[in-house]
C-alpha cells in the first residue's frame, strides 16, 4: 500500500494535536471510577445531598468484582461509545469537505493505505482508551470490593476491544461513505439501534456482534453456551473486515465529491 507509512505518522501528529490520546482515555477513566465509587459510597452521598429522613436505610446489594467491571462495561456502551465515534465519525467526510482530502489524492497514495492509517490510529486511541476505563475501574473495586481474576479480566477487556474494533470499522465505513451528518446517523443507528432491538428482542437470538460486550464477563459467569460466544467473535471480525473493505471501495468511488 503505497503511502502508508507517511499516511500513518500524519494521523498519529493529527491526534497527538487534537488531545484525542488524552482526553478520550480520560473519559473512559472517569466512567470507569464511577460505578465502584458510587455504589460505595451511595449513603454518604445521599446524606451529603441532605433531605434523608432520619435513621433512613438503604440496603444495597451485596456486589461481587465482576458485576462492578460489568457496570463498568456498560456506561462504556453507552456514553463511551457516544464519545468515541461522534469524535471518529468526521474522519474522512469532513476531510472531503474541507478540501484536505485533495492534497492527499494527487499524491502517489493508495485508498487502501489512506482508510487503514485511519483505522490504525483509532484502534490505537481505543486500545488507550478502555486500558485507561478498565483500569480505574479495576483499581477502585480491587481497593473497595476484592480482588478480580486475572483471566477473566483479561478476556473481558480482550472480548471489548474487538467489539470497538467493530464500532469504528462501522463509524469509518459511514464517514468514506456519505456526508458527515448523513454518517453521523447512519452510524449511531446501526450501533446505538443494533442495541436497543438486541436487548428488546435478542432473546430470540444468541449469536450477535452486540452482544460481544457483555459475553466476556458472561463466559466466566457459565451463564453462556461456549459456541456462541466463539461465534459471535469469528462474526464480529468478518464484518469488521467486510466493513473495512467497503469503506475503501466507497472511499475511491466518493474521492469526485471532494472540495476543490
Amino acid at each position: 500500500m503505497r503511502g502508508f507509512n507517511v499516511l500513518l505518522q500524519k494521523e498519529f501528529r493529527e491526534a497527538w494535536r487534537s488531545w484525542k490520546f488524552l482526553w478520550i482515555p480520560l473519559v473512559f477513566a472517569l466512567l470507569g471510577m464511577s460505578d465502584p465509587l458510587t455504589n460505595y459510597y451511595m449513603m454518604d452521598i445521599l446524606n451529603a445531598v441532605g433531605n434523608v429522613p432520619e435513621g433512613f436505610e438503604m440496603l444495597m446489594p451485596e456486589l461481587m468484582p465482576l458485576d462492578l467491571i460489568q457496570a463498568s462495561i456498560g456506561q462504556f456502551q453507552t456514553i463511551g461509545l457516544l464519545v468515541m465515534m461522534a469524535s471518529f465519525v468526521g474522519a474522512v467526510s469532513k476531510e472531503r469537505a474541507n478540501g484536505m482530502a485533495t492534497l492527499l489524492y494527487a499524491r502517489p497514495i493508495s485508498f487502501g493505505a489512506y482508510f487503514l492509517s485511519k483505522f490504525v490510529v483509532m484502534s490505537t486511541i481505543c486500545f488507550v482508551s478502555i486500558l485507561a476505563g478498565f483500569g480505574a475501574s479495576v483499581y477502585y473495586t480491587t481497593i473497595l470490593y476484592g480482588t478480580l481474576d486475572v483471566g477473566a479480566l483479561l478476556v473481558s477487556f480482550s472480548t471489548y476491544y474487538i467489539w470497538l474494533l467493530f464500532v469504528i470499522a462501522v463509524t469509518l465505513m459511514m464517514s468514506a461513505s456519505f456526508k458527515t451528518v448523513i454518517a453521523t446517523t447512519c452510524a449511531f443507528t446501526v450501533i446505538f439501534v443494533g442495541q436497543i432491538i438486541d436487548m428488546i428482542i435478542g432473546i430470540f437470538w444468541t449469536i450477535s456482534p452486540w452482544k460481544l460486550a457483555s459475553y466476556g464477563i458472561a463466559k466466566f459467569r457459565g451463564t453462556i453456551d461456549m459456541s456462541d460466544y466463539w461465534w459471535s467473535l469469528v462474526i464480529t471480525l468478518a464484518l469488521t473486515i467486510i466493513c473495512i473493505g467497503i469503506g475503501i471501495v466507497m472511499m475511491k468511488r466518493n474521492a469526485s465529491m471532494t472540495k476543490i
